[in-house]
């Protein structure tokens, strides 16, 4: 029998949307004030959602205090109050929400061993979300 468990984490960051493969008239159509100089922030609230048996002995698919240590030491402390674009992950990469997406399901993925990767979840306002769940395209 296979559950699915989904939990909500939220860390605040700043970035600036820009291509150095792009002239700056380029960069100001595509990505119009997200390509604002000095950069922007977000409330992001990441899901992250695992799957797998429910254990018979402790009625759970995974120990929450697993995960939250997980998420906590390898997500929140370097996403937490930090400026994407100075991350290795982002210095050919441009931090959008969709790469942030794909950078946070890459780290669980090698990370977390305690229960199956599903897919990360980023709401990044009341009107933007992003998903990401592997290359299955």
């Amino acid at each position: 029998m296979k559950a699915h468990l989904t939990r909500r984490y939220m860390f605040s960051a700043s970035h600036r949307l820009h291509s150095d493969e792009m002239s700056a008239e380029e960069n100001r159509a595509t990505y119009g004030k997200c390509n604002n100089p000095y950069g922007h922030g977000h409330n992001y609230t990441v899901e992250v959602t695992v799957s797998g048996p429910v254990d018979d002995r402790t009625g759970m698919v995974c120990n929450l205090v697993d995960l939250d240590g997980f998420v906590h030491k390898k997500i929140l402390e370097r996403y937490d109050h930090q400026n994407l674009n100075l991350l290795s992950e982002f210095v050919k990469a441009v931090p959008t929400t969709e790469n942030l997406c794909i950078a946070i399901y890459e780290i669980v993925k090698r990370g977390f061993r305690k229960a199956h990767l599903e897919k990360i979840r980023i709401e990044e306002t009341m009107m933007n979300s992003f998903e990401y769940s592997g290359e299955d395209l």
